[in-house]
């Protein structure tokens, strides 16, 4: 069965019940990578995390990402790390993580962005927002237009991100995304827990 979850943690992380229902959302054997995305936290405490992270991921055949910080990713030895377009730039994050590890950059809906991802040899491009997200307020509103053009220009890797669901994401999936990224579907997900909310996308 093809991964096609590109999973993104949820925005804080605590106590030990968050690990033991990744490992479980992982099992599914839907997800393809996992992305650490924490923004207030200290570097101390995101090191400490990635590890547990990194084990979990590992033994489920999972691809461990760190968002923004490629220093971070090369240190705990995670297997790459994501760029935004305010991040650090692509040329450095390579540099510092060197060419076997996967960077994958933000496009928003910009073929621009996505053309000089292609150049540079990122891994995967991601584009969004593609529905109301309450994860990332983006300014960004991307079309299925642009996954179109993606799959017949661009061939790479592409990612979807913003609002998907269990009743859009056939949607996006046939339109020419290769992954769906999901947080807060899975995360904080008022009717279902991490586990039955995961098995929603089939």
């Amino acid at each position: 069965m093809k991964k096609f979850i590109y999973l993104i943690s949820p925005t804080n992380i605590k106590g030990n019940k968050f690990y033991r229902e990744l490992d479980l959302v992982l099992k599914s054997n839907k997800v393809k990578f996992f992305q650490l995305r924490l923004k207030k936290i200290t570097t101390k405490n995101l090191i400490r995390i990635s590890k547990k992270i990194k084990k979990i991921a590992r033994k489920n055949k999972v691809k461990f990402l760190i968002n923004d910080k490629p220093l971070i990713a090369k240190k705990i030895g995670a297997d790459g790390c994501h760029i935004g377009q305010k991040d650090m730039s692509y040329k450095k994050s390579r540099k510092i993580l060197g060419k076997n590890k996967i960077i994958g950059i933000t496009c928003h809906n910009s073929k621009n962005l996505a053309l000089k991802a292609k150049r540079v040899k990122a891994n995967y491009i991601a584009f969004g927002s593609f529905f109301k997200s309450s994860t990332k307020k983006s300014p960004f509103k991307a079309n299925l237009a642009t996954l179109h053009w993606a799959k017949k220009k661009i061939n790479i890797p592409t990612v979807a991100i913003g609002g998907i669901n269990d009743s859009n994401y056939k949607k996006i999936l046939s339109n020419g995304a290769d992954f769906i990224a999901c947080s807060n579907y899975i995360w904080n997900n008022k009717k279902l827990d991490p586990v039955s909310a995961i098995k929603k996308f089939k």
